[in-house]
């Protein structure tokens, strides 16, 4: 109550700085990315007659409890941020949010999200969402990211799950298909973190976190994102193979992934921070295109 009381007497503009930390700690920008991976699983899965109302909150359950692993992200990785040019000014390293108040905001809303979860979507998904929680914001942020510098690659896991949510929230039963996308966003996961990894090294090595260029050299590193941009596009075409998805999808995917290729030899042969950071900038718009290709796909050739 003293906290809610405090909160009123804030000017607008404090108020507004307070909504942009909030927004800012839950990684808006992430969160809604995955947020959209996990309706386009939900629209590529049987329909099974349930409405737009309870679709829409199944999504924000899912979308909570991201922002919720986000949270305990920033809280863990606080020290961590601190040392970083990139991250020293998120509000919990910047001292503006305590700690408690981050943890207490993200057991607000990963509560809210799960119970949403299980009463307008069911058991499995909740739990599933529950399990990708634990394994970005403590076995990835706690463990594997200090640990390891193949960190991204068995971290992603968790951040590749969001279609399978979708898809789960709707038929309550696993399936094959939607492990597709599962792994289109898992493989496209490294390259996409590598190439800011590159362009961010001098970060990673003042807070002394494994990061594969850090480790073992940014050539090879560079090699390594080219590899996976090479596996990302055959892992794109498995969605058509299986009569997934149509023609549209097929161009969309081989147009995007030709793109990424292309950007990612680019960076091999005569890479720099800057290239490095397009790579990355694209990286983001690829996924999302992407999947928006596959709803297309999906509703306009019905």
């Amino acid at each position: 109550m003293t906290q809610l009381i405090a909160i009123t007497k804030l000017a607008p503009r404090q108020i507004s700085g307070l909504i942009n930390d909030y927004l800012a700690i839950s990684k808006f920008k992430v969160v809604a990315m995955l947020v959209l991976t996990a309706w386009v699983g939900l629209a590529l899965a049987p329909d099974v007659g349930r409405g737009i109302g309870v679709q829409f909150i199944s999504l924000l359950g899912i979308g909570l409890l991201s922002a919720a692993a986000a949270v305990i992200n920033h809280v863990v990785d606080s020290e961590i941020d601190s040392k970083m040019a990139r991250t020293r000014h998120r509000p919990v390293a910047k001292g503006r949010l305590s700690k408690l108040h981050a943890l207490s905001f993200a057991a607000v809303i990963g509560v809210s999200g799960f119970l949403m979860l299980m009463i307008w979507a069911n058991t499995l998904t909740a739990i599933l969402t529950l399990f990708a929680l634990v394994g970005y914001a403590f076995i990835y942020t706690s463990f594997l990211k200090r640990a390891t510098p193949q960190n991204i690659v068995i971290g992603g896991l968790a951040g590749a799950m969001p279609p399978l949510l979708g898809w789960v929230s709707e038929t309550g039963q696993m399936a094959a298909a939607p492990w597709l996308l599962v792994m289109i966003i898992f493989t496209w996961t490294p390259p996409h973190f590598w190439a800011l990894a590159i362009a961010r090294k001098s970060d990673y090595e003042r807070a002394k976190i494994p990061m594969l260029p850090v480790t073992h050299g940014i050539d090879f590193c560079k090699t390594c994102v080219v590899a996976y941009s090479v596996l990302l596009t055959l892992v794109c075409v498995l969605p058509y193979l299986i009569g997934m998805s149509g023609i549209i999808y097929l161009i969309a995917a081989t147009l995007l992934n030709s793109m990424f290729t292309y950007k990612a030899v680019k960076l091999k042969l005569a890479g720099n921070d800057e290239t490095a950071m397009d790579l990355f900038r694209f990286s983001i718009v690829h996924l999302m295109l992407l999947f928006v290709a596959l709803f297309i796909d999906k509703w306009f050739l019905i």
